[in-house]
């Protein structure tokens, strides 16, 4: 018999579509695995790891990558000692573990997802969540870049979330009764490095670039803000001096 025979090896001959014998090989070790004790220790093995300590695994890989790791990722983490195949015969699919562990699948997060997380959120910090707020929070927070191309902006995924976020001229007359508290506290018109300071202990407040750019932020665009601000508090019996200061 010749070497590499299938009858000498145990492997079974198949037939191509052109007719011809080819070689499938059968492991006779295989064919006399009993189905109900593998099942059975399969599930042992399984039970080495809990649930939780898997999630706790993937959570400390995105904390080390800085954001949520793909299989490869987490199988390269040498700090790791589950494989990916576990996880995923824990939790039937890979991205189903990672929302499990909090870590949302950036591809494969659905609108409603994006929405939840936001107000998970604001119920977390206790106010409207800002862009830095998402960036501080990478690995367990889709990216900003994610809600601005779902939702058009930030700022729509807010509201559709239900958190109160001024747009248009509603944000225009927000900067403007924001501006006229802090020109009392002041004594005079806010200058921009003043809105910075404010806006440091008042997260509440529009930051000074939002108020900056609602006027195209073109060279005086600033000025044009307290000239604005100045209107508003002469119109409220208020007097403003030519340099800004409240009389």
């Amino acid at each position: 018999m010749l070497a590499g025979d299938w009858r000498s090896s145990g492997a079974q001959p198949a037939t191509t579509q052109a007719g011809r014998m080819r070689t499938k090989t059968v492991f006779t070790a295989l064919s006399g695995i009993d189905h109900e004790r593998l099942a059975a220790f399969q599930a042992g093995m399984r039970k080495r790891y809990s649930d939780t300590q898997i999630l706790e695994e993937l959570r400390g890989c995105a904390e080390r990558l800085g954001r949520s790791p793909t299989m490869r990722e987490f199988e390269r983490d040498t700090t790791t000692t589950v494989h990916p195949q576990t996880v995923i015969e824990h939790f039937g699919t890979w991205n189903a573990a990672k929302r499990q562990a909090g870590l949302v699948p950036r591809r494969f997060a659905t609108r409603e997802e994006l929405v939840a997380l936001l107000r998970d959120l604001g119920a977390e910090i206790g106010r409207t969540p800002t862009a830095k707020d998402i960036e501080a929070r990478r690995g367990s927070m889709p990216s900003k870049s994610l809600y601005w191309h779902t939702f058009g902006s930030l700022t729509n995924a807010l509201r559709e979330a239900g958190f109160d976020v001024a747009v248009g001229e509603e944000r225009l007359e927000r900067a403007l009764d924001q501006g006229v508290l802090l020109a009392a506290q002041l004594g005079r018109l806010p200058k921009f490095a003043d809105w910075a300071e404010a806006r440091r202990s008042d997260i509440n407040l529009l930051t000074e670039w939002q108020v900056y750019r609602m006027f195209e932020a073109r060279r005086g665009a600033w000025s044009t803000f307290q000239f604005l601000l100045r209107e508003r508090l002469i119109g409220q019996g208020v007097a403003v001096s030519e340099d800004g200061t409240l009389v």
